[in-house]
């Protein structure tokens, strides 16, 4: 009986969870920081719960490159793309032979890091703005530079991911990359195709917790939809300080643990 009580809460809370994430991903991102510790809250292994984690959020970036495919600049998609698939299947590979033990010692910094970049973000986005907000020329990128450019961030989204998408637009536009919509676009795509080889990787690791994975992933999908309604009406800066503050109580949590 109390097994049973106990199963049935983990399956609310996850479901809570995931609806919570996925309306955040929707208005500012960050929903990591919510489905990624409830996941660990029920019981998943460290590991299994970044892998199911990322397999529950992905269709949900899916959508986002398909809304934006338009905007692309189909030029840089062979760079963006092979940093993307290298990236994203060496940090996915190293995750999946990353200790238990010295994966869970690293999430609350990989929280932390993670709340600081999207602190960091609101003024990056604001000289992205600036910056993009006269027509440019075209500029082509040095093909080679770019990706190793890249490559990192690329590696960190298939390994942990939360809060690397400004960085792969500070990095295009560092590169020459001066229009926003395009900016977006291959931020999105980037992520996306980083994420799509890490969830490849974790199914073939067998590092996937589907009973949860398929609970969070339709609900995430749901709470998705239901921000991408009220994503416009909220200040973007309100949305931001929301994440980071949820960002950083969840790393202060899991330090506490661990002390």
């Amino acid at each position: 009986m109390f097994s049973s009580l106990t199963s049935h809460a983990h399956y609310i809370w996850l479901v809570a969870a995931s609806f919570i994430a996925g309306v955040m991903n929707a208005m500012a991102g960050g929903g990591s920081f919510v489905s990624f510790p409830a996941m660990l809250s029920i019981g998943v292994p460290p590991i299994q719960a970044n892998a199911t984690n990322t397999v529950a959020l992905w269709p949900g970036q899916l959508t986002s490159v398909w809304a934006l495919r338009m905007d692309l600049r189909r030029d840089l998609l062979p760079v963006v793309t092979a940093a993307s698939v290298i990236g994203g299947v060496a940090g996915a590979v190293i995750l999946l032979h990353t200790r238990q033990r010295t994966f869970m010692h690293m999430v609350p910094w990989l929280l932390l890091v993670a709340s600081v970049l999207f602190g960091i973000s609101g003024p990056v986005s604001r000289w992205l703005r600036r910056r993009t907000s006269e027509p440019h020329a075209i500029r082509n990128p040095n093909a080679l530079a770019l990706f190793l450019a890249l490559l990192p961030v690329c590696f960190y989204i298939g390994y942990f991911g939360a809060g690397a998408g400004f960085l792969i637009m500070t990095a295009l536009a560092l590169f020459g990359v001066e229009e926003m919509r395009a900016l977006n676009s291959l931020k999105v795509t980037a992520a996306c195709l980083s994420n799509f080889c890490a969830v490849v990787t974790f199914v073939a690791g067998g590092a996937i917790e589907w009973h949860y994975c398929i609970v969070s992933m339709v609900f995430a999908g749901i709470g998705g939809y239901t921000g991408a309604h009220y994503a416009r009406r909220m200040d973007a800066g309100v949305l931001r300080s929301i994440v980071v503050v949820t960002g950083c109580a969840m790393a202060a949590y899991f330090f506490w643990r661990q002390s």
